[in-house]
């Protein structure tokens, strides 16, 4: 669970961060634990100072070779709430609208651009988009026993420019995953009330919506244009653009579901943190299952349960 997880369920307290580092210490060396942990530490400073009070406290780091090729990083994060504060996303209406929130451009809290990258699709993006040259470079980097004709098949390497974002293609690849926690928190103590939910649009990209409320039919019909990095993992890999809806955020990683009434003031929250956000569909009542209908410049995509 990441800290936007735990904000949209509805935290006001404190937030504690553990950490458990797997490595294989004959690959990965002590430095690099050091600069890892080092940025945790960071991280939640920053968030401190936008009133977000979250505090690392420790954690494991464990030397595993015979499990773990490189690295592995894991978090858990906890709080305290009341119950009656927990969004749960259960009561959606077929009347409300939704309202995506941007995970490209420069938020004010982040200190360089944001390609929209996000933390999923991650080893499809890297192996339909970087060279073949990476796999015999970097063997270590990918399952190669059982995946050595599907890794690295892609056109592209590492510090080829993609003009529109000034990046080169792994920084873009590995363009830290946006936190929405300092608006998340910001809106929760104007609205917590009245919001039905808040979607983190992780695995399952798009799709997610599908895992919250019963009898919904989501309709995404105004998306925020695609971002040049996904076209180009797109047209790298050749998927449909129906799977890449349900693989990647495809611009937007946050959904607040909540009356029509509401959204001009949660956009203009977003605003002051120079993250953009819209209205990017609504929801109507399905007859049985919930339901996802997105309306995009590439075609009509539905998807079920």
């Amino acid at each position: 669970m990441n800290l936007d997880d735990v904000l949209c369920v509805g935290a006001t307290n404190n937030f504690l961060i553990s950490n458990v580092i797997d490595r294989n210490k004959n690959l990965i060396p002590g430095e690099v634990i050091s600069a890892i942990i080092k940025g945790y530490e960071t991280f939640c400073s920053r968030l401190r100072e936008m009133d977000v009070q979250i505090f690392l406290t420790g954690g494991e780091t464990a030397d595993v070779g015979d499990l773990v090729r490189t690295i592995a990083c894991n978090s858990t994060i906890i709080t305290r709430m009341k119950r009656e504060n927990v969004i749960t996303g259960e009561n959606i209406r077929g009347n409300e609208v939704i309202v995506g929130f941007s995970s490209t451009g420069q938020a004010s809290y982040e200190s360089e651009i944001n390609s929209g990258m996000g933390s999923n699709g991650l080893t499809m993006a890297r192996h339909e988009m970087l060279s073949r040259i990476y796999a015999e470079k970097y063997p270590e980097s990918y399952d190669n026993v059982h995946l050595t004709d599907l890794a690295y098949t892609g056109p592209h390497e590492l510090l080829e420019t993609i003009p529109e974002l000034k990046m080169n293609v792994g920084k873009a690849l590995l363009s830290p995953t946006r936190t929405y926690a300092p608006i998340v928190r910001k809106i929760l103590d104007r609205f917590r009330t009245s919001i039905s939910a808040i979607v983190h649009n992780t695995g399952g990209g798009q799709t997610k919506c599908l895992h919250f409320g019963e009898g919904i039919h989501y309709i995404k019909n105004d998306l925020f244009p695609t971002p040049v990095l996904f076209r180009m993992i797109q047209e790298a890999s050749n998927a449909s653009w129906k799977e890449m809806y349900q693989v990647f955020n495809m611009g937007h990683r946050l959904e607040i579901l909540c009356d029509e009434s509401l959204a001009k003031e949660i956009i203009q929250i977003a605003k002051e943190y120079k993250v953009e956000a819209r209205i990017i569909g609504h929801c109507e009542q399905a007859r049985m299952k919930n339901k996802l209908t997105i309306q995009s410049e590439y075609g009509e995509y539905t998807y079920m349960v």
